[in-house]
């Protein structure tokens, strides 16, 4: 079994970090790209595999696209391919093949593409077929909000192209609300006008503007060096090209952290945080609702964990349809620190027990949020992550930058 033995230290000056562009916007950025017709340039394109790969899927002329582990490439790619109108089967790893797709296909399927499963209905592949004409293609659809905020992304990125624009109606409550407004927001960059109005949003069709997209350092990844300062006291980190003043949803753990006493300041190039002397009294009990931000919730349950702080957390219902199941894993996990993460009723979730350093290997489910989650344990002691490598697919370079405090 790979693994990869840990134990970091405080550094007595400010540790500069690189952080990799963020993977939310570049994706966007380059469905938009391929969209706009040379009209969109992009600078700092994410060095996750995710993003790499969806780069080299948008220039391949093949008929199956394989997008790996990669969710936003599958749901982004199915609305391109219907929109570029050409024949594709979208396809992916065995977990993508259990990952839902049919409120997306639906959608699509009800504005007059020809998109299809391949095999299990609900899930990828997905078949593509080019259609004869767009003339007839609808302009309203409505779509669950409740699964995936990237059904409805994938449709407001195509909406712009489509012959009478698009309605979109969003029905149950919406996860992941902060990546919708992203996508707003990058469309409104380029020059389209969006209409809002509670529960829909309407696109007309028009041309976009020349546009650069300028990468702005990821903020989910960011939060890792957050919980790692928390964990070390002494330490200060210098978060290069990250921004206070950011699209990205995430940008919230910048207000949740300081409640584990780590603030964050704006500097020249980029974030410094550091840890100040700061206890949460031992009856006070946190809550963290993750509906909006569910890439965060791993690292803020382990923090609390490792920190032994009374916290209750919701709107983990996505979770059981990422890379892996995560409530699973983060079960399973930590259990070997001693603590459990029970079910306590009404889609809330609470932590039971006291948290000690594991001396079993930390299982990472190939996930990549998994190993990072847990990796800022390393501060407390000898800590061992299995599959180091999965951290590719949003942060090569994460155990690269890790070395610095070794």
């Amino acid at each position: 079994m790979n693994t990869l033995l840990l134990r970091i230290h405080a550094k007595p000056t400010p540790v500069k970090i690189y952080l990799p562009a963020s993977k939310s916007i570049s994706n966007r950025a380059l469905i938009l790209q391929k969209l706009g017709g040379g009209k969109i340039t992009i600078g700092n394109l994410s060095a996750a595999r995710d993003s790499q790969r969806l780069f080299e899927l948008l220039q391949s002329n093949a008929v199956e696209l394989d997008v790996d582990d990669a969710g936003t490439s599958m749901r982004f790619l199915c609305a391109y391919a219907c929109i570029a109108n050409r024949k594709s089967i979208i396809t992916g790893s065995r977990r993508m093949l259990q990952r839902p797709i049919q409120p997306l296909v639906e959608a699509l399927q009800i504005i007059g593409f020809n998109i299809s499963y391949v095999d299990a209905v609900g899930f990828p592949p997905v078949a593509v077929q080019p259609i004869d004409s767009f003339n007839q293609l609808k302009d309203e659809v409505a779509i669950r909000g409740d699964v995936s905020s990237q059904f409805v992304s994938a449709l407001l990125m195509i909406a712009p192209f489509l012959p009478k624009g698009l309605q979109i109606k969003l029905l149950h409550p919406v996860v992941s609300q902060p990546y919708i407004d992203m996508s707003v927001a990058m469309l409104k960059i380029i020059g389209i006008k969006v209409e809002q109005k509670e529960n829909s949003i309407r696109i007309v069709p028009q041309p976009l503007q020349k546009t650069h997209f300028e990468i702005e350092a990821d903020w989910t990844n960011a939060l890792y060096w957050f919980a790692i300062c928390a964990l070390l006291p002494a330490s200060s980190f210098l978060l290069l090209h990250l921004s206070l003043h950011s699209m990205q949803g995430d940008r919230v753990v910048a207000d949740w952290m300081r409640l584990f006493g780590v603030v964050a300041s704006p500097q020249k190039e980029g974030v410094t945080i550091s840890a100040q002397q700061f206890v949460i009294p031992e009856k006070v009990i946190l809550h963290f609702n993750f509906i909006h931000h569910p890439d965060v919730a791993q690292t803020i349950i382990v923090l609390c964990a490792a920190k032994n702080i009374h916290a209750t957390f919701t709107g983990l219902q996505s979770l059981r349809i990422k890379e892996t199941d995560r409530i699973a894993a983060l079960q399973n996990e930590l259990k070997k620190c001693g603590v459990r993460l029970v079910d306590a009723g009404n889609e809330t979730f609470k932590l039971q027990g006291a948290f000690r350093l594991p001396t079993e290997v930390i299982n990472t489910y190939n996930d990549h949020r998994m190993a990072m989650a847990f990796a800022p344990l390393a501060a407390l002691g000898k800590l061992e992550v299995e599959s180091p490598w999965v951290v590719a697919k949003s942060y090569p370079a994460f155990w690269k930058e890790l070395e610095k405090l070794l």
